[in-house]
């Protein structure tokens, strides 16, 4: 039996670099890229309670693309196995917010797996496809290092699926 998984892109298309895990998903959506038909690709942007509400479904794994924090590369695509309490920290330390901590045009993971919690969901087994941020300011377009790594991250994702169904069958 196939595995189930769902590839979210989260991030603000209006903060810069934020916006490039909707700008991997546009690419993974032209089909040039294919996918088994076991994958949902889907752009969830900032609408986090949507990711935890689908997240609801029987899913083998997830991966979620997004802009990380730069550790001096920007561009630099990494393929993170993680668990929730390390998407709160990596996201949370991703995207400036204001001095009240909230910010209502970002993603916060932790409420995204509070509210999945608290529906009686699970975490599936998940990976982050993500790539160093060259800037988080407001605007519409990512940077230079990050638009010439959209199509690396596209291919990180099929790679990561085709890993991890290899996984799967082996394991199931």
């Amino acid at each position: 039996m196939a595995a189930h998984v769902l590839v979210a892109g989260i991030g603000n298309i209006f903060l810069g670099d934020d916006g490039f895990g909707p700008a991997v998903l546009r690419v993974l959506g032209e089909g040039t890229i294919a996918l088994p038909g076991t994958v949902r690709c889907v752009d969830y942007g900032i609408r986090g309670m949507h990711l935890a509400y689908d997240l609801l479904e029987d899913w083998d794994a997830l991966i979620l693309v997004d802009a990380i924090p730069s550790r001096g590369s920007p561009g630099t695509v990494h393929i993170l196995e993680v668990e929730a309490p390390d998407l709160v920290a990596l996201r949370s330390t991703a995207v400036p917010r204001d001095a009240s901590g909230i910010d209502g045009h970002a993603m916060d993971p932790a409420a995204v797996f509070a509210t999945l919690d608290a529906l009686g969901g699970a975490l599936p087994r998940t990976f982050v496809v993500g790539c160093e941020a060259a800037t988080f300011e407001e605007g519409i377009g990512l940077s230079p290092p990050l638009e010439a790594a959209v199509a690396t991250a596209a291919r990180a994702v099929a790679d990561t699926i085709t890993t991890h169904l290899a996984t799967a069958s082996t394991e199931g």
